[in-house]
């Protein structure tokens, strides 16, 4: 029989997951205060903003204004989150409120970051927060198994997005690349825990692959509401090193092999069904990967 729930046998093994967690979160505690560089700041009042005094190139700061605009949804994400767990593991509700908690300084470190550095009007950026906010979020998984296969890739891309633009934005500003590489671990480790909620599903119930199709194969970061998303990720991905090809590689590959997929051994035919329609999903991508890469060599 198939089901969408979490699983009440493996609490345990999820409670020792979130105790493990907590533990590593408080040894790399931080606050964003201790990643700006303050030394940098002036009043837009008596200094008025002014293009001249961008110092990025546009993909870096196209890539740092994108991920502030996803952070700044936290509280659609915390709702979604909130309801979709609702009555279900404790220690899964608890790990959400961590996380809020955890993910709460991200945008403040980021914004804060654009303002003080001045490589962004902050009237046009105060917009854009405004309208990505009122925009919303409406997620198209809304029971608990595949949002955390949801929030397993999503927190896998976004450590990944965070680690390469910082290896980009290294030669131009240190602090940048510093703030970035601090937001990449907290998202390591949130990544590390769905991604393990979802192993132990499988392991004990191969059937659950019936729900990893859906998620894999539609995957799409929450940004998509902000305005431009698509002009904004085709810059991303020609000059601040995360694209499709990125995502291939760092996050479909990882995640397919770290949850062994090619393994498992459902019993229920759409199960079965729904595991090979992904490994044949990925063998696509794959061989798309390949072919741009040996049409470059060429």
């Amino acid at each position: 029989m198939l089901t969408n729930h979490l699983d009440f046998r493996l609490e345990p093994r999820i409670l020792e997951l979130y105790e493990t967690h907590k533990e590593r979160s408080e040894k790399i505690d931080w606050g964003y205060h201790d990643y700006l560089p303050w030394d940098k700041a002036q009043d837009f009042r008596r200094v008025p903003w002014d293009e001249s005094q961008v110092t990025l190139p546009k993909g870096i700061i196209t890539a740092v204004e994108t991920a502030l605009l996803t952070e700044v949804n936290l509280p659609w994400f915390t709702s979604h989150l909130d309801q979709t767990f609702k009555g279900s593991l404790t220690c899964i509700r608890d790990f959400v409120h961590t996380w809020t908690a955890e993910e709460d300084q991200h945008s403040n470190l980021l914004e804060t970051y654009l303002l003080i550095t001045r490589n962004v009007d902050p009237k046009r950026l105060h917009q854009l927060h405004k309208q990505t906010v009122e925009m919303g979020w409406s997620p198209d998984y809304e029971t608990p198994f595949e949002t955390m296969v949801y929030t397993s890739l999503q927190e896998l891309a976004t450590m990944v997005f965070y680690n390469n633009v910082a290896k980009e934005a290294k030669a131009y500003d240190k602090d940048l690349d510093q703030l970035l590489k601090r937001l990449a671990k907290d998202e390591t480790l949130h990544y590390a825990f769905y991604r393990d909620v979802i192993k132990y599903h499988l392991e004990l119930e191969p059937n659950y692959c019936y729900y990893l199709g859906k998620v894999i194969m539609n995957f799409q970061m929450p940004g998509t509401v902000m305005p431009d998303f698509e002009d904004r990720m085709s810059i991303i991905a020609k000059e601040a090193n995360y694209g499709p090809l990125e995502y291939f590689d760092q996050v479909l590959e990882a995640i397919i092999e770290y949850w062994e997929i090619e393994k498992l051994r459902p019993i229920a035919p759409e199960a079965e069904k729904a595991r090979l329609e992904i490994l044949e999903y990925h063998r696509r991508m794959k061989r798309i990967r390949d072919r741009f890469y040996n049409k470059k060599a060429k």
